[in-house]
């Protein structure tokens, strides 16, 4: 099984995603260990001092101008943890939960913190056991960081509340940590603190979104030029002489995907009538621009994820001149905007897609496809309700593009009385990627339909592949009226599995 090793400067997208998706086991470098021992040195000497210091010997939040005896301070980071394991409703997901404590770990050792080693091990210890704290979906405002989420996986560390074993089944922490040998920690200062003040579920689920969202950005290229290839249109407007003088690289890399699956086919520049179009629509023509756009997006997120990955976010802080030092690096909004900007991408790009897929349908600007690429139009219904399935996911992305992170809620007694939203960016993003997907695969099964429906053209080879591998997967082609519902589901398993640009590829050579 692939290893992790986290160190004091952070960790990769692709470690988040080994340790969240795959159960890649855990290990702490000796430089962490080093860096945590070096300074939790410093924390015990201001421990020991008369001076309160926040964190240390002081009450939290709004509570923070009250000195706390030392026969209080275990109590005290008890407390902190428990009070805060306030969430309410569903079960957050398992990667998610395991991104967000892998994330908390790799600030831990950063050496930042003041956490003892032993603390640090034994959060590896619970991932290695696939042990999964039970998070819900509410209680984050997404500033001092993920509170309420961060508290009940902390609440697992003492033994206390609820998780899920690696077999499914839900437990409490306390049987599942002495099931697989662990012992449940006895904090001291700071460190129930230090394991809740994090970006850590946003910035997990923007590394998992913005992996999921390169394999659907692709695979939105490879639809699009499907859906211009069924409709007669012209490939011409993906010259990449067009697009240097407009010079997006993301829309450049867009239309190199395009006119790649589109070599070669005999289907792009045919017109109903000999009747040639001056221009094809836009949601045809302007593919490009859209995902272009969406893909330089992306990019822009994942510079701002990999300058927080690489971040050491806790409040207070432990410097390298042995200050501990209150900050307000635990402050989403960095993340929360990204993850509001994807959101807005990823709602124009399933919205473009639908706009495509009711043009197949569509007798009067198909350019002589079926009506609703039925098999017997009125006796059949063909895709008529598969768009309307479209349409409703599209709906429901455009109410999800709504940005959270404009809004602040004050919380602590005014203490804390602007937060970020980050958490509910990242929960309502996650909606949106998986209806995007659906979307790309609802144009995905008009788009190869209407393709085969082209008696007399031979598509692109690369068209062809994709074509072949749909029907492998299960995905039936054209033909009368049937139970619908499951071909759609396998056509988004196809999708979510990365199997258009798996089936593309070996044509194409590798999409941008």
């Amino acid at each position: 099984m692939h290893t992790v090793v986290v160190g004091t400067s952070g960790v990769t997208a692709s470690d988040v995603l080994a340790v969240a998706r795959d159960g890649a086991r855990i290990e702490l470098s000796g430089e962490a260990v080093a860096a945590l021992a070096a300074a939790r040195e410093i924390v015990d000497a201001l421990a020991a001092k008369p001076e309160p210091v926040y964190g240390v010997s002081t009450g939290f939040g709004a509570l923070a101008s009250r000195h706390i005896s030392p026969e209080l301070r275990a109590q005290l980071q008890r407390n902190i943890v428990r009070s805060h394991a306030a969430g309410m409703g569903p079960h957050v997901e398992r990667e998610v939960v395991r991104a967000l404590m892998f994330l908390r770990l790799k600030t831990v050792c950063s050496g930042h913190t003041g956490v003892r080693p032993e603390v640090a091990q034994t959060m590896a210890d619970i991932l290695n056991a696939g042990i999964t704290p039970v998070v819900h979906e509410y209680g984050s405002l997404g500033c001092s960081g993920d509170l309420a989420p961060l508290s009940h996986c902390a609440l697992t560390l003492m033994g206390e509340g609820d998780a899920e074993g690696p077999d499914g089944v839900v437990r409490p922490a306390g049987e599942l940590l002495a099931a697989h040998g662990i012992t449940p920690v006895e904090l001291r200062e700071k460190e129930g603190l230090a394991l809740l003040n994090g970006t850590d579920g946003m910035l997990g689920m923007l590394v998992m979104a913005l992996a999921d969202l390169e394999t659907l950005y692709k695979s939105a290229d490879v639809t699009a030029a499907l859906s211009l290839e069924a409709l007669l249109g012209t490939d011409k407007v993906l010259a990449p002489e067009l697009h240097a003088i407009r010079p997006h690289p993301g829309q450049g890399a867009s239309a190199a995907n395009m006119l790649a699956v589109l070599k070669g086919s005999e289907l792009t520049g045919h017109h109903q009538d000999d009747a040639p179009r001056v221009q094809d629509a836009y949601s045809v023509r302007c593919a490009p621009q859209v995902a272009g756009a969406g893909r330089d997006t992306l990019a822009h997120a994942r510079t701002v994820a990999e300058r927080e990955l690489a971040s050491a976010v806790d409040n207070p802080v432990v410097l390298p001149d042995g200050r501990v030092e209150s900050n307000g690096n635990f402050h989403g909004a960095p993340v929360a905007y990204v993850l509001d900007f994807l959101a807005i991408a990823a709602a124009d790009l399933g919205s473009i897609a639908e706009r495509r897929t009711d043009r197949l349908l569509d007798k009067n600007r198909s350019h002589g496809l079926p009506p609703f690429l039925a098999d017997d139009a009125g006796v059949d219904s063909g895709l008529m309700i598969a768009q309307y399935t479209q349409a409703a996911l599209v709906s429901e992305m455009k109410r999800l593009a709504v940005p959270a992170s404009a809004d602040s809620i004050p919380s602590s007694a005014m203490q804390e009385d602007h937060v970020s939203m980050g958490w509910s960016a990242a929960r309502k993003l996650r909606t949106a990627v998986n209806n995007l997907a659906r979307i790309v695969a609802i144009e995905l099964y008009a788009a190869t339909r209407a393709i085969e429906l082209r008696a007399g053209l031979t598509p692109a080879p690369a068209s062809q592949a994709v074509i072949a591998a749909v029907r492998a997967a299960g995905v039936q082609g054209p033909g009368p009226d049937r139970f619908l519902a499951p071909d759609l589901e396998a056509a988004d398993a196809f999708v979510r599995a990365g199997g258009v640009v798996t089936a593309a590829e070996p044509v194409t050579g590798p999409l941008a």
